[in-house]
Formats: structure tokens, sequence, C-alpha cells
């Protein structure tokens, strides 16, 4: 540990904090996998569970500070495409998880991973983590009632003047205030406040009993229907899948890296290989449990920032996961959401958790000035992945302009051969999916 730089304290205080940082996926995952239809305490169970045994390992077998929870985008994939988009029951999409992740960890103790990445233009990379920021902040501008449904706009300004919406707001400006003020924990301490604000207004309930128990419950992974999951109609959704389990740890890796001075002088990752491996395992050990797709968190450079160097941080971030287990009531309540009126004229929306989804949108958002817009060649498919995304509700949808339009503006530019052979090839398979094959979706 002293060759790292660091302590036994500095470690505990970084993984404390990154488990602050991150602590709300405990309660935002399972608003996805809930309107997936999984069971709401099935999925607060695989989420903790999934995130503790992933960041476990990475601290044991990396020997790196870096956490791995449920990732935000790939919920909102797996319950808004796969799942609410194509009509694939739950069960299935946790089958079609754990086909693409066992593939993803073939490629990985392939190297094949490394020539996907060298092949998909930067400009897709970064603008698919910018569509997924504005697809994320959406659905949380949706959860908080500021952004709603109307049959001439299609969307339209909600109605602020509800007492779910102003919560939202409060928690959301609370959340901006303490970003502002460069509190780390900024997402964790608002989500807190709104909380309480929510039990003080009679907008929150909170658990009747004990707020501390055993737990239990049933694992959704216990219901997957791998069978389900061979439909040739999920094939463009597993495609994506595969994209962002390529690329999400990659670009996490390397940002934790560099923040913590853990790259070498020629920018290298160390044991770059044992962390992939654990990033491809945590994905297919989610899938088993039952959550959508785990990887590694860019909030772990909140600990790196107060000292973590070494994996010691990564085991205490996963023992806070572990204790979370024990307050699943509370989680439990903080997801459930606020029901507005009765009847097919319900509606249930989540101000707790909407201001966590819109900060996130906006830090996923930040890549965009890596794109290189003076490039029409690059900024036109960089444009329409991200702008896709969210218009169309689809993040696959998405990437398949994106490829194609890349494609077709560096043949067009007489620089096709600026793209790699794979871009092309994705590129035709996306166009032939779509123009080809009845189904819009």
């Amino acid at each position: 540990m002293r060759a790292a730089g660091s302590t036994v304290r500095r470690e505990v205080l970084g993984g404390l904090t990154t488990f602050l940082t991150m602590a709300y996926i405990l309660a935002v995952n399972p608003v996805f996998l809930a309107a997936a239809g999984m069971p709401r305490d099935g999925a607060v169970l695989a989420t903790a569970v999934a995130a503790g045994l992933a960041t476990a390992a990475m601290g044991l077998f990396a020997n790196l500070p870096v956490a791995l929870a449920p990732g935000m985008g790939l919920n909102a994939f797996f319950a808004y495409t796969i799942c609410l988009g194509h009509g694939v029951p739950w069960q299935a999409g946790l089958g079609l998880l754990l086909l693409v992740s066992l593939v993803f960890l073939a490629l990985t103790a392939g190297r094949v991973r490394a020539l996907i990445t060298a092949a998909v233009p930067p400009a897709l990379r970064f603008a698919a983590a910018v569509g997924i920021g504005l697809f994320i902040t959406m659905i949380g501008l949706q959860h908080a009632g500021v952004v709603a449904p109307h049959p001439a706009t299609y969307v339209t300004l909600g109605d602020l003047s509800a007492p779910h919406a102003r919560l939202a707001l409060a928690g959301l400006a609370v959340t901006l205030f303490l970003a502002a003020r460069k509190v780390r924990t900024a997402i964790f301490w608002g989500m807190v406040l709104t909380a309480g604000l929510a039990a003080w207004s009679g907008l929150l309930r909170l658990p009747s009993g004990a707020w501390v128990e055993v737990p239990r419950g049933r694992l959704p992974g216990l219901e997957m229907d791998i069978a389900g999951a061979l439909d040739p109609a999920l094939l463009p959704a597993a495609v994506a899948l595969l994209f962002f389990a390529v690329f999400d740890a990659l670009g996490t890796l390397y940002a934790v890296g560099a923040e913590a001075g853990l790259l070498d002088a020629e920018g290298k990752f160390p044991r770059l290989g044992r962390a992939l491996a654990v990033d491809a395992g945590g994905a297919v050990a989610g899938a088993l449990l039952g959550t959508s797709s785990v990887t590694c968190y860019i909030e772990s450079a909140t600990g790196v920032g107060v000292g973590a160097r070494t994996g010691l941080a990564s085991l205490v971030t996963a023992a806070c996961f572990g204790v979370s287990l024990f307050f699943l009531p509370l989680v439990l309540a903080v997801s459930a959401g606020v029901t507005v009126g009765s009847g097919d004229a319900a509606h249930t929306y989540y101000p707790l958790t909407a201001s966590a989804l819109i900060v996130v949108g906006v830090l996923m958002a930040r890549s965009v000035s890596r794109i290189e817009w003076g490039d029409i060649t690059e900024a036109v498919p960089a444009f329409l992945t991200l702008s896709v995304m969210p218009a169309t509700f689809n993040i696959s949808h998405g990437l398949a302009a994106g490829f194609v339009s890349y494609s077709c503006m560096k043949l067009a530019a007489g620089r096709g051969r600026e793209a790699h052979w794979l871009v092309h090839v994705l590129a035709a398979l996306f166009a032939w999916r779509y123009l080809a094959l009845p189904g819009g979706h």
C-alpha cells in the first residue's frame, strides 16, 4: 500500500466516498427494472448484491479502486428498448443480457475487444455517451412531471404546481447547489434531503415496520428465460448491448486511472486485462442475479480524489453495498414513487430519484466537447447519434443512425478508408435491418 502512495485511512475514506457518490443506484436502478415489469423488491436485492460482488472482485483480483454496479443507460436500454420497445418479457430480457455478457467475456479473454475498440470512431463513442445522457435526462424530467405528453406536440411542459413536480425541482435545486459547491457526494445528499422533504410533506410513505431487517427475497435471475432471448429480431439490440459493454468500462478505467495517476509514461493502464475481465464477469453475474448489465462506475473517481489507490477501497465500497442489504425496506420506499389519480388515469412519478437522473445526464453529456464538430463527416454522424436516441426513446436507433451516416459520409467525401472496415459492415447490417426487415422497432 505504501508503494501505491496510500494509507489504510485514505483507502477507507475513498471507499466510503465512492459508495456515497454512487449509492443512488440502489434506488434508481429498481425504477427502471420495475418499468420493465420486474418485481421491485427483487430488483433492489439484485442491484445491491451484484454491485457488492462485482466491486469486491475488482478489489481482490485487480487491486484497483474502481467500483461496479448496474450501469446508467444500460438499465434504460434494458427497460425501454428491449422490454418495452420490443415487447420482450423481462425474463427473456435477462436471458439476452446473459448471452451478450458471455460473448463479451469471450471477446475480452480473446483480446478481440481491443480490435473492436480500435475500429469504432471516437465521434460515435462520445456521441453515444451524450445521447444516453440526453435520454436519461428526458426520463428524469418525465419522472419529475416536468415534461408531460401532449396529443399535438407529443411532449409539453408539465404542471409545475403539482406537489410531485415541486418536490422534484426542490431536489434538483439542492443537488445542483451541492454540486456547485463541489460536494462530491451531491447526488446522494440531494436524494437524502429530498426524501426528508417528501416524508415531511406526506409524499413519501416510510416503512411502517422496521427499517432494518435481515435481507430476504427472490432474485429475479432465477426466472431467466434464455430460450425467449433467441429471437432473431433481438439481434440489433444484442449488438447495441455489446457495443456499450465494450466501451463503457474502458473509458471509465482510463478516466479513473488518469485521476489517480495510475497510467504509465505511455498512457497505459496497469492490470487492464484483469480489470476488463472483472467487468465482463460482473456483467455475467449481474444477469444471473437479475439486473441490467453491471459495469465500472466513473463515480469511482471521487474516491480516488480523496486518496484511494488500491483495491482496499473497492472492498470498503463492496462492504457498504453489503450493509445496504439490511436497509431494503427504506430503499423500497424511496424507489416506490408517487401515484397521482386512480384507475386508468393513474400515473406514477418518481420525484425522489428524478434529480439523480438529470444530473447523471449532465455528467454524461460532457463528452460533447470531444467531438470534432469542424469536420462535417464527423459532426453529422455524431449529431444524429446523440439526437435520435432521445427523439425515438431508443438507444439502438441512435447507434444505427450513427454507424450508417458515418459510413455514408466518409464514402461520399472520398475518405472511406478513414473508417474501419468493421464500421462499413455494421452500417450495411443496420441499413439492411431497418430497410429490408418489417417492423419499425
